[in-house]
């Protein structure tokens, strides 16, 4: 709750403020250049309809104070990456994108795919949207450019792998290729991660025509079957803006009613590399700049190099403190325009028109049907956007845990998955494991509109349970087996052995959360059953575990041999010794 008093004590500094729900969970976070100020607006300024609801729902808030108005901006995206508050605008995929990083400060550089972004001297190329493209890309590379594929130090030499036996590395490890050489390798593959096709061609041209006159015919038809390579890969890219040259993000958007789409374009030096789309509900009253601001820090947290200009339909809130905050990510300027003619502007509406057909079809999707014939056999006031589904596993009462999925929007929405190992139930008791694994899960995360249970009537009166004990009020089915049919609270169960849309969804998820509990539960159960006894004695670390097994070769070979000759081992003493043969002997050795 705000309060004037309370107010009245923020200081009117750059900052960043999180407001909080009753049970302490972040609701929202902003940032402001006076922080009183932006308080204060709350209170007396007029509030649209979505702020109004969030004000409803505030009980605390917590502000952090920062030097300037460029740090609240940086510390608030971070924020809503870290808290994903329920009124900010949170985008569903949250993964980093790939890269290919070539390693330009190593004596002998290589190339690898990578997903963090390090400011080490590197060369970072892409990103690669989608995914399976940096593997498609880096094996070309492997294949034609000679770029080593192996991550040693080389500091000594060592002999050659299969990867040069099979022509796919100079193998700069044993010597076999001069550093200048392997350099001329590296500098081409750059040449072709940037684009750079008539550089790379006319370099590729002249040594061929080299090696030609100096009648090394073998290395110049290498460097001619390259060559044909390139023209077939360049043959498949999708040129776009030939006359463009640097890094492009093109972001286009639209919006119908309460909901909104946002495209994309990754273009690199003229070509189109990637495209990404995102679908957003519920932003009706949001304003138009302050969305786009809001999706440019959200999109631009994650682990991904700003470009060096960014073309938008119109001008975010802060625009300038987001060009400043991008360049700063980039290490260097970062320009933002609204092109309104040219071909910067044709690539705009390229954009615009993706985000349009991506918009009608998402909300013509389905899944839309799908949720209101669901809402009417649940008795549901409303079709559920968000569905979370609990599940647990265990083998007679060992190795438990509990697993929760979400579905939303049509798919599973695997980055807000959750394992959990069970900690406070003993044996084998179904419905205490389900009551804890809810109450872990749901404290901590803004939880979904329909909960789905793995089980009978017995699994839906625990799951309850634990919703009072939290104090949620949230609609819940418990979806059994054999036969199929869902339990619902203070109504007959419902048959879904019918084949209905409806039915496969609830179904579908019940699975979902059963195979991503079953995951972790085999798993412990693996590592449980290849765990060495060894490993259960108290002061048998790894070195004296390997001592033990170098010297006598088995754990039943131990298991016979004298405390005495236990003891001369490596690391080991006579105590020692004693403890361990008690463990695999199952008694007491006496002196």
């Amino acid at each position: 709750m705000l309060e004037r008093q309370r107010l009245a004590s923020v200081p009117p500094k750059p900052g960043v403020y999180v407001f909080r729900d009753s049970r302490g969970r972040p609701l929202y976070v902003g940032k402001a250049k006076d922080l009183r100020a932006r308080l204060r607006s709350y209170l007396t300024g007029p509030l649209d309809e979505r702020k109004a609801a969030m004000l409803r729902q505030v009980e605390d808030f917590s502000i952090l104070l920062t030097e300037t108005e460029l740090e609240a901006l940086a510390l608030e995206a971070n924020l809503i990456k870290q808290y994903r508050p329920r009124f900010n605008v949170v985008l569903r995929d949250d993964k980093n994108y790939p890269y290919l990083k070539l390693t330009l400060k190593e004596p002998w550089p290589r190339l690898e795919v990578s997903r963090r972004i390090v400011h080490d001297g590197s060369a970072y190329f892409g990103p690669f949207v989608p995914a399976s493209a940096v593997w498609e890309t880096l094996r070309f590379i492997r294949r034609h450019m000679g770029i080593r594929p192996c991550r040693y130090s080389l500091q000594k030499p060592r002999r050659p792998c299969i990867q040069h036996q099979i022509g796919r590395c100079p193998a700069p490890c044993a010597g076999l290729v001069s550093r200048k050489e392997y350099m001329k390798a590296v500098q081409e593959g750059r040449l072709f991660l940037q684009g750079d096709k008539e550089a790379l061609m006319k370099a590729l041209e002249q040594r061929m025509q080299r090696l030609s006159e100096e009648l090394r015919y073998e290395e110049a038809a290498q460097v001619r079957d390259r060559l044909r390579a390139l023209r077939k890969a360049w043959e498949h890219q999708r040129v776009v803006a030939p006359e463009l040259r640097g890094d492009i993000d093109v972001v286009g958007w639209a919006r119908e009613g309460a909901d909104c789409a946002f495209q994309v374009l990754f273009v690199r030096q003229g070509l189109l590399v990637g495209a990404r789309e995102f679908f957003l509900r519920g932003v009706a009253q949001v304003p138009q700049a302050e969305l786009m601001a809001d999706f440019l820090k959200t999109f631009y947290a994650k682990e991904i190099i700003p470009p060096q200009e960014l073309l938008l339909p119109l001008r975010p809130q802060d625009a300038q403190t987001i060009a400043q905050w991008l360049s700063e990510r980039r290490k260097a300027r970062v320009r933002l325009a609204v092109p309104r003619r040219g071909k910067r502007a044709e690539l705009l509406r390229m954009a615009q028109d993706n985000a349009l057909e991506h918009l009608r079809a998402q909300r013509a999707a389905p899944a839309e049907g799908v949720l209101r014939e669901l809402a009417q056999r649940l008795g549901l006031k409303e079709p559920p956007r968000s569905i979370g589904a609990f599940d647990v596993a265990t083998t007679a009462g060992a190795h438990s845990v509990g697993a929760f999925v979400w579905w939303q929007e049509g798919q599973f929405r695997k980055e807000l998955y959750r394992h959990l190992r069970i900690k406070t139930v003993q044996g084998l008791d179904d419905y205490a494991m389900m009551r804890e694994s809810i109450l872990r899960v749901l404290k901590d995360i803004e939880p979904p509109e329909l909960l789905v249970i793995d089980g009978g009537r017995g699994h839906l009166e625990a799951a309850l349970e634990a919703l009072r004990q939290l104090g949620l009020e949230l609609s819940v089915a418990a979806v059994a087996k054999a036969p199929d049919r869902v339990f619902l609270p203070r109504r007959p169960a419902i048959s879904i052995e019918d084949g209905r849309a409806s039915s496969l969804l609830l179904k579908r998820l019940r699975d979902e959360a059963h195979r991503f509990a079953q995951r972790l539960h085999k798993k412990l159960r693996a590592r449980a059953m290849v765990r060495s006894p060894l490993q259960e004695v108290a002061g048998i670390g790894p070195k004296r575990r390997l001592a033990l097994l170098r010297r006598f070769g088995s754990l039943e070979a131990i298991r016979q041999a004298p405390v005495e000759e236990i003891a001369r081992t490596e690391g080991m003493n006579l105590a020692l010794a004693r403890r361990l043969k008690e463990a695999l002997l199952g008694e007491t050795v006496i002196k």
